[in-house]
């Protein structure tokens, strides 16, 4: 099997528990830190689907990297390729499918329920999982649905959480926490946190309950990657 190409574009966003998901299924990947200006493969011809972690940056930022990110994104996705985004990651597929990347209505930052759309796209992505999830957000800006995506999961502070479109699954939400990287970040990010809100939690309330909250959101993002990753799986 190819290997899945993974692109962090800041060192604290890694791949988390994807990563270990992965190598419980012995899956190959080779990560491309941009953070480290490693270069960008010019095509897909020798990977089996692409990844796309977090960052602090915007999608509509003038970076290099993003106009060459966005082109293999429309690549894999005219493929059938399995495409997956979290937070920025899901802005870039968004946006690459010809979606609008602006300002959320507030930062969403912590733990925060989020619900199972309607619909059967919604059905085939998330199963049996629960009506509501407690999941982990850290965002400003949101995305929007490009034509032929179905949304899968929203909530009140940011509405559009998540949508699908075949093999593609953007998320505004970041299931690949662990419990290290939630107290990493409440430490590099503390500027985030001047001004709690209910949409914006201190870094002790995101702290608190931290492995049992972990448990549950893994159990979420077990379904979801395998899901995602069915097509690899046979």
């Amino acid at each position: 099997m190819n290997p899945l190409y993974i692109f962090r574009h800041i060192e604290c966003e890694g791949p988390g528990y994807l990563g270990e998901v992965l190598s419980r299924l012995e899956i190959p990947r080779r990560q491309i830190a941009i953070d480290r200006n490693e270069p960008i493969p010019a095509n897909i011809d020798h990977c089996s689907g692409l990844v796309f972690m977090g960052g602090p940056m915007s999608v509509n930022d003038p970076l290099p990297w993003i106009g060459k990110e966005l082109e293999l994104i429309r690549m894999a996705h005219a493929q059938g390729l399995p495409v997956l985004g979290h937070c920025l990651g899901g802005q870039l597929i968004s946006k690459a499918l010809g979606g609008q990347v602006t300002a959320n209505p507030v930062k969403e930052i912590g733990w925060h329920d989020v619900r199972r759309s309607s619909g059967k796209t919604a059905e085939r992505w998330l199963g049996d999982l629960p009506a509501r999830m407690e999941l982990f957000h850290w965002h400003g800006e949101t995305f929007s649905l490009p034509a032929g995506a179905e949304l899968i999961l929203e909530n009140d502070h940011c509405p559009h959480q998540a949508f699908a479109d075949g093999n593609t699954l953007a998320l505004q939400c970041h299931v690949e926490m662990t419990a290290p990287m939630v107290v990493e970040w409440a430490a590099l990010y503390d500027d985030d946190l001047n001004t709690p809100s209910p949409a914006v939690q201190t870094a002790g309330a995101m702290t608190e309950n931290l492995d049992e909250r972990i448990d549950a959101l893994q159990r979420v993002a077990d379904h979801l990657y395998l899901r995602w990753l069915a097509p690899l799986l046979g």
